[in-house]
């Protein structure tokens, strides 16, 4: 679902907050040829950070807008160029992105840098119900598979040969993750939690080796993959976090995300994997760890720094709402609050086990 429109007296609906219209549309006009206004604008729900818009021209075409959330901005998750530079080196590789449009770095146009891709048809499997786009249990741990497979073709990517070794430093990733992710901490927290604390020390104090450093995608899960009728990945988005570093980061966080019946801890509402016929955990880390040749004998340390980190993401998420920075507040984000704190929980409990 997307924000409603509002009519206006001429006709044309009245663009969502975060979209200027007069500027987007001069700004599609003046590169995209059989271009018939007017646009038409919809908010996509599911993103907690970057916004993310379904633009329709008259004749029906259509395109995603990407654009930062309102109001206060904090570091560079939101810096557009760079998702933008990231999708646009990882077009010609094996891994399966948007094909772009362009950038727009110039404020005056919406009030904040944007980029535009080509929109992707397919379904996104973000809630159970949505896993009822494919009823068979052999479909669905087929999709778990592909979900493994694209991520070890992320990883197989070379930084250096694609333009993107430059994107971060490559040595100490997850040294300077703690570092940053405890500073945005710092910076957006809206009350004190011990264990956001106690897990971030006892973390830094024993941080695994590193081996070479790879494109990270920094939150992959099933329902940043936007997939084709027959269940393969057409697209994987939301590369706001993408840097580089070291790649078990991602199958730590994708552990976090992979709720499995039973589980006591599920940091995102009723997701898909709940169904029948997923593959367990176990399956996609072996799988991983096969079709990868990489040791995931420290996972654990990863999965506590997912749960950690998806703590202060969330705490950012409650409270931009909380500010207003998404529009109109939602009488169930306080739950985000009671998340959070079990997440912390959960990181501590990673931690323990590792």
């Amino acid at each position: 679902m997307g924000d409603e429109a509002t009519g206006t007296a001429d006709g044309i609906d009245a663009a969502p907050e975060g979209i200027d219209r007069a500027g987007v549309e001069t700004w599609f006009a003046e590169r995209l040829e059989g271009l018939e206004l007017p646009l038409s604008f919809e908010r996509i729900s599911g993103g907690h950070s970057n916004l993310t818009y379904r633009v329709s021209d008259a004749a029906g075409r259509r395109w995603a807008l990407r654009r930062p959330p309102l109001g206060k901005r904090l570091g560079s998750a939101h810096d557009m160029g760079r998702e933008h530079k990231v999708v646009s080196a990882l077009g010609p590789t094996p891994v399966p992105v948007a094909p772009l449009v362009g950038l727009c770095e110039e404020e005056s146009v919406n009030g904040a840098p944007f980029y535009v891709m080509e929109f992707v048809e397919g379904p996104i499997l973000r809630f159970k119900a949505d896993a009822a786009v494919f009823p068979e249990e052999a479909d669905r741990r087929a999709i778990g598979e592909r979900l493994v497979d694209t991520l070890v073709a992320i990883h197989d990517v070379d930084p250096d040969a694609v333009g993107l070794g430059d994107l971060g430093r490559k040595e100490d990733y997850v040294a300077r993750q703690l570092r940053r992710w405890h500073g945005q901490w710092e910076k957006s927290k809206t009350r004190e939690l011990a264990a956001i604390d106690a897990v971030h020390e006892r973390l830094a104090a024993r941080i695994p080796e590193q081996g070479p450093a790879t494109v990270v995608h920094g939150d992959y899960r099933l329902d940043n993959m936007i997939l084709s009728p027959g269940g393969e990945v057409a697209a994987v988005v939301d590369w706001e976090l993408c840097t580089l570093g070291d790649p078990l980061a991602d199958v730590g966080l994708l552990m976090v995300y992979w709720s499995q019946p039973g589980d006591e801890v599920i940091p995102l509402l009723e997701p898909a994997t709940l169904e029948p016929g997923f593959p367990s955990r176990e399956e996609l880390q072996a799988r991983y760890a096969e079709r990868s040749g990489r040791d995931l004998s420290q996972l654990d340390f990863f999965v506590a720094f997912g749960y950690w980190k998806l703590a202060i993401i969330l705490e950012g998420v409650y409270a931009r709402y909380a500010a207003g920075q998404y529009g109109k507040v939602d009488e169930g984000i306080q739950q985000f609050a009671r998340v959070v704190e079990r997440l912390a929980e959960a990181a501590e409990a990673a931690e323990r086990r590792g």
